[in-house]
């Protein structure tokens, strides 16, 4: 008897083994016929799923027999479910599945900057897109500015020009900050004196995306763009409306409050943006010097849109920002009477305007034209002496674009910039002033020669009010063998207009800088390329990799330099030569379940050429390391872990500063669907630069700042709280 049922029993278990079924199918692009790599197929009932291969492949095993959903998805292209009845017929095993683009989804990261229809896959210039949780999780670090946001990606750094005022700018591959161009929307808002504070002035909660483009990018924005360009894109109004505020504290008593609102109704839409930013003086190192100074700022950036019918577009556009700032001596601005203070203090008033019209005769012309107004006045004082002035500068553009059916692209316009500054400053041995006008003319094409070769070309003729007329060609090229495997090469010529407003000269607060003899210098002349080179692969299921090799090289002839005269006065002089820089960044992201693992190593070898000697150039990390671990789960908890790395800096007074981690903590949880907290420990080993010694000679009363190439203000802990109506 006991063998029987032993017998019954096996017979059963044989009948649910054989009741297992596989599935193996395939995944393509419905317009491509491209192998889709990285699709999420799941079962839900079952509660199964896999990810496709390098071959689009997908494998699952253990089903029962029955009929169950199948869905398919991937981002940028449309969720699909199939209805499959276990087991399969022959004809069903290793069926191939379409998968279609999703023209909403893709539509989000079609590229600004580019001013093509194309995406960020298929175009030939090689741009970085910060985006949706990414550009989420650095505004969460520094809601007061956009520091962060730009500092904690590969190949770019936020180089501090004061100690007491924590005045920033922009590097890109090591290069000087006044050869990045910032733009908002595609407008040059922050250029010479305005440039300043840029970074330290603009918060993130009504961006959509940051672009970057590195190396020389003239074709379209003109002069300036040497190292690169960063191109931040604003909200626009939605059908659904939006209405979120952020609140931020610190540990180091400072206070963000940030409100956005966007509606689109039938023929008008609107966004306005509103934040407040409180900084109070904050010395963790004890040496009587403000690392973080007092600082209270106010914006308002509203803009209307008026869609006249639904190919014509309508954009007005003002952005205000008033600032005071005071750093120096700890005990002075907090109130206290002191003998003989140092200070250091800015007075920021800023106000620009945005026009910008469009209008799609068809799906293949279209016409923009903008035009901003910028007016900026500021104050830099310091003891016995202040510097002030006000910038008045405009640009104004007209382009025209067309698009065949064969994907032909054609990018047609010109451009005018106006820049002029008035120095206020009593007592000036002699004025700043200065003012120069630049007429543009810019073409632009991009040619899809098959499905894996694309090229984009593209000229500017400028003509500058005082150095003449310069050309600017520029040559991108895309071959994309296969969906994994991107390679992108590309290079051209750019130029910087001479100016006094530089990160040397704003050390000094501009005491004692001689104004520019436009009679005896010449543009900064540059060329440079470089060559990328994407990959991506499922090393096993449910794992995704990607890595990005990116090899550059940029030449800067006849650089304008600060150089120290015996009389106690500087002035700008060309003395020759060349500055270059060379190297590597190399990008590699894993995504495993929850996971994701972002590393990044920037290889910036930037040299000085004079006079046949050749010289390191000064605070640029030749080895720079950024490790980012987020694990997320259910798009409602997020908790990151970031470590980066900078190698030994070498100083403007040749000495060389020491190599230093810097790592953070960062969380965010959603409670509903509405409302979401965030808790962040950033720098919590407390780098420091004052623990690597001094960051001044002389006393307190009248420091004599060494070069700050390490962070001042040390471990600080933020936290707040979203919320989104």
């Amino acid at each position: 008897m006991k063998l029987r049922l032993f017998v019954v029993l096996s017979l059963f278990g044989m009948v649910t083994v054989l009741a297992q079924n596989t599935l193996d199918i395939i995944v393509k692009d419905s317009l491509s016929d491209e192998p889709l790599m990285g699709v999420t197929a799941v079962l839900p009932s079952l509660e199964k799923g896999a990810i496709s291969d390098q071959e689009g492949k997908i494998h699952m095993e253990n089903i029962p027999d029955g009929r169950f959903q199948l869905r398919l998805s991937y981002i940028g292209y449309a969720t699909v479910e199939y209805s499959l009845s276990f087991p399969l017929d022959e004809t069903a095993q290793g069926q191939t599945f379409f998968l279609a683009p999703q023209t909403e989804e893709m539509e989000e990261i079609i590229l600004v900057s580019t001013r093509s229809s194309r995406t960020i896959d298929d175009i030939p210039t090689r741009v970085e897109v910060i985006v949706g949780e990414e550009l989420s999780e650095k505004g969460n670090m520094k809601p007061g500015d956009i520091r962060m946001l730009l500092n904690e990606s590969t190949g770019i750094r936020t180089q501090q020009t004061s100690a007491t005022s924590y005045n920033s700018s922009i590097r890109i591959q090591g290069l000087d900050g006044k050869y990045t161009q910032l733009l908002r929307d595609g407008f040059p808002l922050y250029s010479g004196f305005a440039s300043g504070l840029s970074l330290m002035q603009i918060a993130p909660l009504d961006l959509k995306q940051v672009e970057v483009i590195k190396g020389s990018s003239s074709t379209l924005f003109g002069g300036g763009a040497i190292a690169g360009l960063v191109n931040l894109i604003s909200k626009t109004p939605e059908d659904t409306p939006e209405l979120s505020f952020m609140a931020n504290g610190t540990s180091a008593l400072g206070l963000d409050l940030s409100g956005f609102y966007s509606q689109k109704f039938d023929k008008v839409g609107t966004t306005v943006f509103a934040s407040y930013n409180l900084g109070t003086p904050y010395d963790p190192s004890d040496v009587g010097l403000t690392a973080i100074p007092e600082f209270d700022r106010f914006t308002l950036n509203p803009k209307i849109y008026w869609f006249l019918d639904e190919s014509t577009e309508l954009l007005i556009g003002i952005n205000t920002i008033l600032e005071d700032r005071l750093g120096g001596n700890l005990d002075f601005v907090k109130g206290e009477s002191v003998d003989n203070p140092y200070f250091e203090s800015n007075e920021t008033e800023r106000v620009s305007t945005q026009l910008g019209f469009k209008h799609a005769f068809n799906d293949q012309n279209r016409l923009e034209v903008k035009n901003s107004f910028s007016f900026y006045d500021r104050s830099i004082q310091i003891p016995d002496f202040t510097f002030s002035g006000y910038q008045r500068s405009s640009f104004s553009e007209v382009n025209f674009s067309n698009k065949s059916e064969d994907g032909l692209e054609w990018v047609l316009g010109a451009n005018l910039w106006t820049e002029y500054f008035n120095d206020r400053t009593e007592n000036q041995t002699e004025a700043l002033d200065q003012s120069y006008q630049i007429f543009g003319l810019f073409a632009q094409n991009v040619w899809p020669i098959n499905q894996i070769l694309s090229l984009e070309t593209g000229f500017r003729a400028d003509f500058h009010s005082d150095y003449g007329s310069m050309a600017l060609p520029r040559l991108s090229v895309l071959y994309e063998p296969s969906q994994k495997l991107t390679f992108r090469l590309g290079g051209g010529m750019g130029y910087k207009t001479p100016t006094v407003f530089t990160e040397d000269a704003e050390r000094l607060q501009f005491r004692n800088v001689l104004p520019i003899d436009t009679g005896e210098v010449d543009l900064e002349r540059s060329i440079g390329g470089n060559f990328d080179i994407n990959y991506k692969w499922v090393p096993m299921p449910g794992m995704t990799m990607s890595i990005n090799t990116l090899l550059f090289y940029t030449k800067i002839n006849d650089p304008m330099m600060l150089v120290p005269g015996d009389n106690g006065f500087y002035s700008f002089q060309q003395p020759g030569g060349y500055v270059d820089t060379r190297g590597a960044e190399v990008n590699l992201k894993i995504k495993y379940g929850d996971f994701k693992l972002f590393t990044g190593y920037t290889h910036a070898n930037v040299k000085q050429h004079e006079n046949g000697t050749v010289a390191d150039f000064p605070l640029v990390a030749k080895h720079r390391l950024n490790n980012v671990l987020m694990y997320e789960k259910e798009e409602n908890l997020w908790v990151g872990l970031e470590a980066y790395s900078y190698s030994p800096q070498k100083l403007g007074n040749g000495e060389t500063g020491q190599s230093y981690w810097i790592v953070g903590l960062m969380s965010e949880k959603k409670l509903g669907d509405k409302f979401s907290v965030f808790l962040n420990f950033e720098n919590f080993l407390d780098t420091r630069q004052t623990r690597f010694g001094n960051i001044f000679t002389g006393n307190i009363t009248d420091p004599q700042f060494l070069d700050i190439y390490a962070p001042v203000d040390g471990f600080v802990v933020n936290g707040g709280f979203k919320i989104s109506l």
